[in-house]
C-alpha cells in the first residue's frame, strides 16, 4: 500500500481520538497484522532461546553428551539468525505504518482545511493548525509504531507463560500476574499524562500563533515602539510554556523510572523464586537457567508494553486535536436562488453601503477594520443580511457567490512555488503548457488531442492573461528583478519579497481572475506615490465598466473614484467624488489630507 500524490487518504472516523487512531490501523491493517506477526515471531524466539540453553544444559553439557551439546547449540544460533532477520522486517514494516499513519493524516487535515476555505481562520487559529501539522502528525504517527510491539508483547508474554508453566506452576502464576499489577500502577500516571499533554498542547499552539503575529508584524511593531511589549507578552508565555512543559516531563520521567525499575523489581523476584527452587531440587540446573533467560526475554515484553501505553497516551491526546479540527463545518451553503443574471447593486444594510454595478467606488474611514468587515459582508464571508438586486446574499448559492465576487485581502496568503504559480498561472511563463491543457479540459477539449492551433491560442490567451494582470499592478519590474523571471521560486508569504512587491502580488494574482465584482482592501498602501499613481491609473483603465470597490484613504485612488462612501463608525457618513467631499466633509477633509502628506514625501517602494 502507498500513498501518493492522487490517492485518496478514505473518510476518517473523527468520532474521538481512540476511534481515529483505530481507523488508521484498518486503513493498513494487511501492514499492521504483518507488524504484529513479526514482532509475536521475534519476541517469541528471544523466549525459546533460554529454552534450548536449557536443552542444551539438561540433554548436553550434563551427560557429557557432545552430539546433543553440539546440536542443541547449533539450533540456539539459527534461532539467533533468523530473530535477527525478522528484527529488522519487523522495524522496516512499523517504519512503513508510521510514514502512512504520517502522510494520510497530513493529506486528511490539508484536505479538510482546503475544504473549510475561508471559514477556516474564523474557527480555529493559525497557530492551532501549525501545532496540529508540526506537532500533533508525527506524535500520532510515532504512537502507531506501538501497535506490532504491542501485540508481540503480549503474545510472547503468553509464549513465556506457558513455558514457565512446563517449569513451575509457582512461577508461571508470578508471571502471568506481574504484568497486571504493573498496569495497575502505570495506569493513573498514564492518564495523568494524556492531561497534561494536552494542556502542553493548547499553549504550544497559543505560542504558535504569536510567534506568527511577531514575525509577521515585526517591521509595524518596531516603527510603534511595541516591539518590546510583544516581546515581553512572548517571554511570559514561553515561561509558562516551559513549565507545562516541565510538569509534562515530570509525568513522563516516573513513568519511564517505573517502566525501567518495576519490571526490574518483577523479574528479580521471578528469579529469586526460580533460584529456590533449584536449591530444593524442585527444578533442574537446566531448568534454572530457562528460567533465568525466560526473566531476562520478559524484559522486551514488558518494556513493549509499558512504551506501548505511553505513546498510545501521548497518541490519542494529539488524535484529539486532530478530531476536534476536522469536526469543523464549513459555512453551509443553503442558498437556492440563483444570482442576478445582470450587473446588479450590491447594498450592506449594516453600513449603508451602496455598490452600484459597473462604477468604482471607494470606501473611506479612519478604521481600516471598518472597511474590511463591510467588504467581507459584501463578499460572504460573514454572516449579513447584504443583498444582491433585490436578493439575500445567504439565498444565493456560495458557488455562485464566489464565482463573480472576489475579495482581495491585504494579507491573503502566498503559497510557495514558482512566481507564476504564485500569481495564479502555474506553468504559464512564456506559454507553458500545463496551465493549456487545463483550459482546454476547462472548455471541454481533451488536452493532447487539441488541435494544435487551438492549444497555440489558449496559450496565447494565458499568457496575454498574465501579462495584462502584472502590468496593472506595476509588477512587471519584479518579474525583470528576480533571476529566473516567472520561474523564480517564492517563499511562503513571499518572505523573500518587500511589503510593496508582496502587495503588488496579490493584486495581480486578483486581477488575473477577472472577476465580475473586485473588492479590495488597502490594494496600494505599501507603495510609493510614483508607484501608487501608476497603480491607480492602470487599474481605473483595466476595471473600466466593472464594478470595483476599493477601501482606501489615498487620495491617488480617491480622486479616480466614480463614487466615494464616507464612513464614521462603519457606518455611511457622507458620499460624493473625491473632490465634492474634499469641499463638503471636514472630517473627510482632515482623513484624506494626512494621507495626501504623506504621500508628497515619496516614500520608497517596500
Amino acid at each position: 500500500m502507498r500513498i501518493d500524490a492522487y490517492e485518496d487518504p478514505g473518510t476518517p472516523d473523527h468520532r474521538g481520538g481512540w476511534r481515529y487512531l483505530a481507523w488508521l490501523v484498518r486503513r493498513q491493517w494487511p501492514r499492521c497484522l504483518a507488524g504484529a506477526v513479526l514482532a509475536s515471531a521475534w519476541m517469541v524466539l528471544l523466549a525459546a532461546t533460554p529454552y534450548l540453553m536449557a536443552r542444551a544444559v539438561d540433554h548436553g553439557l550434563a551427560p557429557g553428551d557432545l552430539g546433543a551439546l553440539t546440536g542443541w547449540t547449533g539450533a540456539m544460533v539459527a534461532v539467533g539468525g533468523v530473530n535477527a532477520w525478522l528484527g529488522m522486517l519487523r522495524h522496516r514494516t512499523m517504519t512503513k505504518v508510521r510514514m502512512d499513519a504520517n502522510f494520510r493524516t497530513v493529506k486528511v487535515v490539508v484536505g479538510h482545511a482546503t475544504r473549510l476555505g475561508a471559514a477556516l481562520r474564523g474557527q480555529v487559529g493559525a497557530g492551532e493548525v501549525v501545532t496540529i501539522g508540526v506537532g500533533d502528525v508525527q506524535t500520532i504517527s510515532t504512537s502507531l509504531t506501538a501497535v506490532g510491539p504491542g501485540v508481540g508483547a503480549v503474545v510472547a508474554y503468553a509464549a513465556v507463560g506457558g513455558l514457565m508453566l512446563s517449569v513451575s506452576p509457582r512461577l508461571a502464576l508470578v508471571v502471568l500476574l506481574g504484568v497486571p499489577v504493573l498496569g495497575v500502577l502505570l495506569g493513573p500516571l498514564m492518564g495523568r499524562l494524556q492531561g497534561r499533554e494536552a494542556e502542553y498542547r493548547e499553549r504550544q499552539s497559543v505560542l504558535t500563533a504569536r510567534i506568527g503575529d511577531l514575525a509577521g508584524g515585526l517591521r509595524v511593531l518596531n516603527g510603534l515602539g511595541g516591539k518590546g511589549l510583544v516581546a515581553d507578552a512572548f517571554r511570559r508565555d514561553s515561561g509558562l510554556l516551559r513549565e507545562q512543559g516541565y510538569r509534562v516531563g515530570a509525568v513522563t520521567s516516573w513513568i519511564q523510572a517505573l517502566g525501567v525499575g518495576l519490571p526490574v523489581l518483577f523479574l528479580a523476584l521471578v528469579t529469586w523464586l526460580g533460584a529456590r527452587l533449584a536449591a530444593q531440587g524442585h527444578i533442574s540446573v537446566g531448568e534454572l537457567v530457562s528460567v533465568y533467560g525466560y526473566v531476562v526475554a520478559l524484559g522486551w515484553p514488558v518494556a513493549f508494553l509499558i512504551e506501548m501505553g505511553h505513546q498510545l497516551s501521548r497518541g490519542v491526546v494529539a488524535a484529539r486535536r486532530v478530531v476536534a479540527f476536522l469536526r469543523l463545518e464549513p459555512e453551509p451553503d443553503t442558498g437556492t436562488r440563483n444570482a442576478p443574471a445582470e450587473p446588479s447593486v450590491l447594498y450592506d444594510p449594516a453600513s449603508g453601503v451602496r455598490i452600484t454595478p459597473g462604477r468604482l467606488t471607494a470606501l473611506v474611514t479612519s478604521r481600516p477594520s471598518d472597511a474590511s468587515d463591510i467588504l467581507d459582508r459584501l463578499g460572504r464571508y460573514t454572516p449579513s443580511d447584504a443583498t444582491w438586486g433585490d436578493i439575500p446574499l445567504t439565498d444565493i448559492p456560495l458557488t455562485q457567490v464566489r464565482a463573480r465576487i472576489l475579495v482581495a485581502h491585504p494579507e491573503a496568503d502566498l503559497f510557495a512555488g514558482s512566481l507564476s504559480e504564485v500569481v495564479g498561472a502555474p506553468d504559464t511563463d512564456l506559454g507553458g503548457a500545463g496551465s493549456v491543457d487545463a483550459r482546454l479540459r476547462r472548455v471541454g477539449a481533451a488536452g493532447p488531442n487539441a488541435p494544435a492551433d487551438a492549444r497555440q491560442q489558449l496559450g496565447a490567451d494565458e499568457k496575454a492573461h498574465l501579462t495584462a494582470a502584472l502590468h496593472t499592478a506595476a509588477a512587471e519590474d519584479i518579474v525583470r528583478a528576480l533571476p529566473d523571471g516567472l520561474r523564480t521560486r517564492v517563499a511562503a508569504q513571499g518572505r523573500d519579497l518587500s511589503g510593496g512587491q508582496r502587495q503588488r502580488i496579490r493584486l495581480a494574482r486578483a486581477l488575473l481572475t477577472d472577476p465580475e465584482i473586485l473588492l479590495a482592501a488597502e490594494p496600494t498602501s505599501a507603495l510609493d506615490a510614483h508607484t501608487e499613481a501608476t497603480v491607480a491609473d492602470r487599474l481605473t483603465h483595466a476595471r473600466r465598466g466593472r464594478t470595483t470597490v476599493l477601501a482606501a484613504t489615498s487620495p491617488l485612488l480617491l480622486d479616480r473614484a466614480d463614487v466615494v462612501h464616507h464612513l464614521v463608525d462603519g457606518k455611511v457618513a457622507a458620499t460624493g467624488t473625491h473632490r465634492e467631499l474634499l469641499d463638503t466633509e471636514p472630517g473627510y477633509r482632515a482623513l484624506v489630507a494626512r494621507d495626501d502628506e504623506d504621500a508628497e514625501e515619496g516614500e520608497p517602494a517596500r
